[in-house]
C-alpha cells in the first residue's frame, strides 16, 4: 500500500487489516480513554472523532487550522482530521515563544487555532492573546472563557472526506527556527506525500521496513518530518510503532525496553541525550539493526556508542540530509567499520550523495552564483520536485531563496570527486577560521565528558567554543590538550544542557545563545538566505 489521501490514511490502513500495534510513553492528549496502547482501528476512530470536533468548531474546506500543543503524535492525528474536513492544517510547537507563536499566527490567520490551555496562559503571560488570531480557539484540555472546549465540540459526526487535487496546499510547517522567527513551509500531496512519502515506501534490501520490525520515533511531532513519517511508517506496516515523546532516557526507557526497537528514528538531540543508556548488556537498543537520524548532523561518538550498543551483527546508521522546504537531499550510512575510521573526530559532515533519480545538488560561488570545481566551499543548490510551494507571508523570502530552477539551502559546503557533499556551516554561521561544525567534530572526540560542543563565530573576533556537560564544568587541562593543533579560540564557556536556548528539534539557537553570552549577535556570514 502506497499513500496519498492523508485524510483518510488511518482508515485504509485499518481496512487493509494491517496489525501494526502502537505503543505511547503517555496517553495522547486527544484521547479521553488515557490509554498507551492502541491499534490502528482504534487510531482510525480517533481521527474521525476529531474531524468531528474540527467541523463542529467552524473548520471546512480551505480553511487554515492551527494546532500548538505539547509534544505528541497526536500532532498528526489532529492533521489528518483537518485535511478529511478539507482544512489546511498547520503544526506549530508549543516550544516556541509566545511572540513568535504570535507572530506565525497573524501570517496564517487560522479560522481555528486548537491548543491547550497552558499555551494560553504562556502567550498571556509574554504579552500575546493567541486567541485573537483566530476566528474560533478549540481548548483540548479545560474551559477558558471565550474558547470552546470537548465538551462544546463531543458527539458531532464527522463529515465525509473531502477530496482536493495533489497541486493544492495540504500542509504547513514550520523551519527549525535556530536565527530566528520560523519561517512557513507549505507543502502540497504530491510534493510531501507523492514524492517523498511514497519514495520511502519502497521494500529496499537491508535498509527496508519489515513486517517484523518494532520502529521507534522520539522525535518533534509538530515539524513536517513526522508527518511524512506517518504516511509512509503506517503504510509499510510494522509488527508495532513505539512513540517517544520526551527527551529524559529516565522516562524514555520504560517503554524502550518494553518494546525494544529494531529500528530508531530519533532527533539529534535525543540521541544525545538518551546515549546513557547505550551502556551495559541488556540496553534497550540491542535489537536495533537500523538508526534513521534527521534534522542534523550527530556527532561521531554518538553515533559509535548506538552501533557499538547493538547486538545485531551489522547495524547501520542511516543519516538524511536536507530541509523543510525540500525534504531529504542526501543520505549516507554509518557502520561500525566506518565511524571506526572516523575516530579523529571527522566523518558525520560528510552528507553522502544526492537521492538518487530525487534530487540533483550543485556547489556555487556566493557572491556570483557560478558553480565551484570539486573541493571548492560555495553555497549549495538543490534541483528537486519535492519542494515545497511558498512561505506563507513571506513570498518575497521565498523567491530570494530561488535561483531559476534551484534551491538555495543557505548552507556551505563542497562537493567531493565522489559526488558527495561535504558540510561546513550554515551560511550565516561561517567564519573564515575555520569550520564551525567540523571543530564542533573534533573537540567533542577529543573531550569525552562533553554532551556537545558548539562553536560560535563572531565578526572581528576569534571564535567562542561552548562545551555542554553534564554539572557545566570543563578540565583545563583537558581543554588545552584539545586544542592544541586548532586554530586560535576563546576560552571555553562550559554550560548545563538547560542553560542552551533550543528549538524545538533540539537545535543549538546560536544566535540567541551568543547574545546571551556576549551581548552581541552579529554574525560573518550575510545571513541573505536564511
Amino acid at each position: 500500500m502506497k499513500p496519498h489521501d492523508m485524510g483518510v490514511l488511518f482508515d485504509e490502513c485499518a481496512e487493509q487489516q494491517v496489525g501494526t500495534r502502537v505503543h505511547l510513553d503517555r496517553p495522547f492528549d486527544i484521547d479521553a480513554g488515557a490509554r498507551t496502547h492502541h491499534t490502528l482501528p482504534h487510531l482510525a476512530a480517533l481521527v474521525r472523532e476529531a474531524a468531528g470536533w474540527l467541523a463542529a468548531a467552524g473548520a471546512g474546506p480551505g480553511d487554515r487550522v492551527a494546532i500548538v500543543k505539547d509534544n505528541h503524535w497526536d500532532y498528526d492525528l489532529l492533521a489528518c482530521a483537518a485535511v478529511r474536513v478539507g482544512a489546511v492544517p498547520a503544526q506549530l510547537s508549543a516550544h516556541l515563544s509566545g511572540e513568535a507563536l504570535g507572530t506565525l499566527l497573524a501570517r496564517l490567520g487560522p479560522a481555528l487555532l486548537v491548543t491547550t490551555a497552558q499555551v494560553l496562559a504562556r502567550g498571556r503571560k509574554e504579552g500575546t492573546d493567541l486567541a485573537s488570531t483566530a476566528r474560533a480557539t478549540l481548548v483540548l484540555d479545560g474551559a477558558v472563557p471565550g474558547t470552546l472546549g470537548l465538551d462544546d465540540v463531543r458527539g458531532h459526526t464527522a463529515p465525509g472526506p473531502h477530496r482536493r487535487h495533489d497541486d493544492e496546499p495540504l500542509i504547513i510547517n514550520h523551519t527549525s527556527g535556530t536565527t530566528g522567527v520560523p519561517k512557513l513551509v507549505v507543502h502540497s500531496t504530491r510534493t510531501i506525500i507523492g514524492k517523498l512519502a511514497r519514495f520511502e515506501c519502497v521494500r529496499l534490501p537491508r535498509i527496508g521496513l519489515r513486517r517484523t520490525d518494532v520502529l521507534a520515533n522520539a522525535s518533534a511531532f509538530a515539524h513536517g518530518r513526522t508527518f511524512c513519517w506517518t504516511a509512509s511508517a503506517l503504510c509499510r506496516g510494522p509488527a508495532a510503532i513505539s512513540i517517544i515523546t520526551t527527551q529524559d532516557p529516565n522516562l524514555a526507557d520504560p517503554v524502550l525496553r518494553a518494546h525494544p526497537p529494531t529500528v530508531l528514528e530519533a532527533l539529534p538531540a535525543s540521541f544525545v541525550r538518551f546515549q546513557p543508556l547505550t551502556e551495559g548488556l541488556d540496553n534497550p537498543f540491542r535489537r536495533v539493526r537500523m538508526v534513521i537520524s534527521t534534522y542534523d548532523a550527530v556527532h561521531p561518538p554518538t553515533v559509535r556508542a548506538y552501533l557499538g550498543a547493538s547486538r545485531h551483527r551489522s547495524p547501520v546508521w542511516m543519516e538524511g540530509w536536507g530541509q523543510t522546504e525540500t525534504g531529504p537531499l542526501t543520505f549516507r550510512f554509518h557502520t561500525r567499520q566506518s565511524v571506526r575510521r572516523a575516530s579523529g573526530g571527522t566523518g558525520t559532515r560528510n552528507l553522502g550523495r544526492p537521492v538518487p533519480v530525487k534530487t540533483r545538488l550543485r556547489v556555487v560561488d556566493p557572491d556570483t552564483f557560478r558553480p565551484l570545481p570539486s573541493g571548492h566551499a560555495g553555497l549549495v543548490l538543490a534541483r528537486t520536485a519535492a519542494c515545497a510551494l511558498g512561505y506563507v507571508g513571506e513570498e518575497d523570502r521565498w523567491s530570494a531563496k530561488r535561483h531559476g530552477g534551484w534551491w538555495n539551502t543557505g548552507d556551505i559546503g563542497a562537493r567531493n570527486r565522489d559526488g558527495s557533499i561535504e558540510l561546513l556551516d550554515r551560511e550565516v554561521d561561517r567564519t573564515p577560521q575555520l569550520s564551525c561544525l567540523r571543530t564542533e567534530d573534533l573537540l567533542e572526540a577529543r573531550l569525552p565528558n562533553a554532551l556537545e560542543c558548539v562553536v560560535l563565530a563572531e565578526p572581528g573576533r576569534d571564535p567562542l567554543p561552548v562545551v555542554v556537560t553534564a554539572d557545566g564544568r570543563v578540565d583545563p587541562a583537558r581543554w588545552k590538550e584539545a586544542v592544541r593543533d586548532l586554530p586560535p579560540l576563546r576560552e571555553p564557556v562550559a554550560l548545563t544542557w538547560d542553560q542552551v536556548p533550543r528549538t524545538g528539534t533540539g537545535k543549538v539557537r546560536r544566535r540567541e545563545l551568543l547574545h546571551h553570552l556576549t551581548g552581541r549577535t552579529g554574525t560573518c556570514g550575510s545571513g541573505r538566505w536564511t
